[in-house]
């Protein structure tokens, strides 16, 4: 096998490559460097338990944000023999070299929470939007709601949410009353008040408010309007977990959002905190558990390696965010609590189930 170019951690005979911004700018080399950590301790996990067979070795490559360079790795990656690739982990990056594996007939697991990003062959591991939303629309129907509307931004990442919604209301017969899209703070007044007269009514029971910043703002402009919460079901997304505004937000008391089952974080935690020094950042979980995977007998060791019916298969997998699967088109579905925000926090009322 050629000498690999990157850190190499393990030392089982299948090479896998991790790509992973650690040298990114502002907040991103941080948790790029999570993800290496992460990676690193699955790696110790591995050659420390008698019940683990050591298959893997693993070259972390960084590609510092970019994805160009992502892209080069990733051939630099099949050149080297490799036989999965790990990450890149944003959108753009995982796109570029999930192109060079496709090519080369080399899975990759990617860590884009985006679904745009996924193909056959091109897998995403994050959670992504489409399986939150259903898990929330189910979760808000078992209250008998039935009409629905969303407010979205508009950005890129705001019509996934707002696609996500559109195709999680087709699944579950939910009525669609009207998605309301804004630009900034005029426009999302504007939303509120076209709004108010179907709350007011009951035409609509449930509102769809998936962005984290500003979800508060919203929910005071609906507070102002004198709506009573008690008559309508608000349903975030994953993104509000942990988030500080949220939870302060008087309005926001009682709404429901989805999240990953925070015990597989919490069980790595202290660990990482004794080694690195720092909390991990919840990615760290996502390197953790695709190491693991990647190391598994029943796939390094198939012919072919990593192939995609085992990938794929429906039974899924145990990760350390609970239980995954992957399917064909490269998405994933995950098995997702449900939280209500209290003040200063929230809480879990529905235990981790598949959408």
């Amino acid at each position: 096998m050629p000498a690999a170019n990157g850190e190499v951690l393990g030392e089982g005979a299948v090479r896998i490559v991790l790509l992973t911004p650690t040298s990114g700018e502002g907040g991103l080399g941080t948790v790029g460097l999570s993800i290496r950590n992460g990676a690193k301790m699955a790696i110790d996990k591995i050659n420390s338990s008698p019940q683990f067979a050591s298959n893997i070795h693993l070259v972390v490559k960084d590609t510092g944000g970019s994805a160009v360079k992502a892209k080069a790795l990733a051939a630099q990656a099949v050149s080297e023999g490799a036989s999965l690739i790990l990450g890149p982990l944003r959108a753009d990056s995982v796109r570029a070299a999930g192109s060079v594996a496709r090519a080369a007939g080399i899975p990759l697991i990617g860590y884009s929470n985006n679904s745009g990003a996924s193909a056959p062959g091109i897998y995403l591991l994050n959670v992504l939007p489409e399986t939150e939303v259903l898990r929330s629309v189910k979760y808000a129907q078992n209250f008998g709601r039935k009409s629905f509307a969303a407010i979205v931004p508009r950005t890129d990442f705001g019509q996934i949410q707002e696609g996500a919604f559109r195709v999680a209301a087709a699944q579950t017969g939910a009525a669609v009353h009207g998605i309301y899209q804004f630009s900034n703070e005029e426009e999302a007044r504007t939303a509120v008040e076209q709004l108010v007269p179907f709350l007011i009514s009951g035409t609509v029971d449930a509102i769809f408010l998936p962005d984290r910043a500003t979800a508060p703002s919203i929910a005071v402009l609906l507070e102002s309007a004198q709506i009573e919460k008690t008559d309508i079901t608000i349903i975030g997304s994953a993104d509000w977990d942990g988030d500080v505004k949220v939870s302060q937000t008087p309005f926001l008391t009682g709404a429901f959002f989805p999240a990953v089952d925070g015990a597989g974080y919490e069980r790595l935690k202290p660990e990482y905190e004794t080694i690195y020094g720092s909390a991990p950042h919840p990615m760290a979980t996502f390197a953790y558990t695709s190491v693991l995977l990647a190391n598994s007998s029943s796939l390094a060791n198939a012919t072919p390696r990593y192939d995609r019916s085992q990938l794929t298969r429906p039974s899924g997998f145990a990760g350390q965010d609970g239980v995954f699967r992957f399917l064909d088109n490269g998405t994933n579905q995950h098995a997702l609590v449900m939280k209500q925000v209290v003040i200063d926090g929230s809480r879990i009322v529905d235990d981790a189930k598949m959408p």
